[in-house]
């Protein structure tokens, strides 16, 4: 049989059985040139295919980061202009501390705007998933929450209980913004 047969009777066998892949074929019969560019091709098709999957990977991990990263900006975009508002928060609240009941008694118009602001400051902060922390005296310090400015020996108390809160803290969605400053006992009694 000739050469040129032997290439017509394969391509119709192949043509014929179309499940027929690379292992069904005798390369052997073709010589060593046909092999090694049928390897060389196979290889090749392998390192696509790699890349192929590869890049598919890529575009997959990039679609959930982008995702992730709307999130987060959503979330907690905000985060400079709310750390920004903190210590006006803080001035209304000492300004309320400060007034006396004399005050309280000759500027009641001016004592009630400064309770309304800061209570329409709260209501603000509180909608866009800013909750104040605000420990009570005698609670347990907490480090992920709380941020020691002194310590001091106080009867009656035990060590890392608060004994003094200077500034609330503040949480925004779930991250600390502004962590409840506060001081500590060192008593061990």
């Amino acid at each position: 049989m000739s050469d040129k047969r032997k290439d017509d009777d394969m391509a119709q066998e192949q043509a014929g059985n179309p499940e027929m892949n690379d292992a069904d074929l005798d390369m052997s019969e073709f010589g060593g040139a046909a092999s090694a560019e049928m390897d060389a091709l196979r290889a090749e098709r392998d390192d696509f295919r790699d890349r192929f999957m590869r890049a598919l990977a890529d575009a997959e991990n990039a679609r959930k980061r982008g995702d992730r990263d709307r999130r987060e900006a959503e979330q907690y975009g905000g985060s400079k202009l709310a750390r920004d508002l903190l210590p006006v928060y803080d001035n209304l609240r000492r300004a309320l501390d400060t007034a006396t009941d004399q005050h309280r008694a000759e500027a009641p118009a001016l004592i009630t705007g400064v309770e309304l602001t800061l209570r329409e400051l709260l209501s603000v902060m509180t909608k866009h998933n800013m909750t104040p922390i605000i420990p009570s005296i005698g609670e347990q310090f907490d480090p992920q929450m709380h941020q020691a400015m002194f310590e001091a020996p106080v009867q009656g108390t035990k060590a890392g209980q608060i004994i003094q809160v200077m500034t609330e803290g503040f949480l925004l969605h779930d991250r600390l913004l502004r962590p409840a400053q506060v001081g500590v006992s060192s008593s061990t009694s």
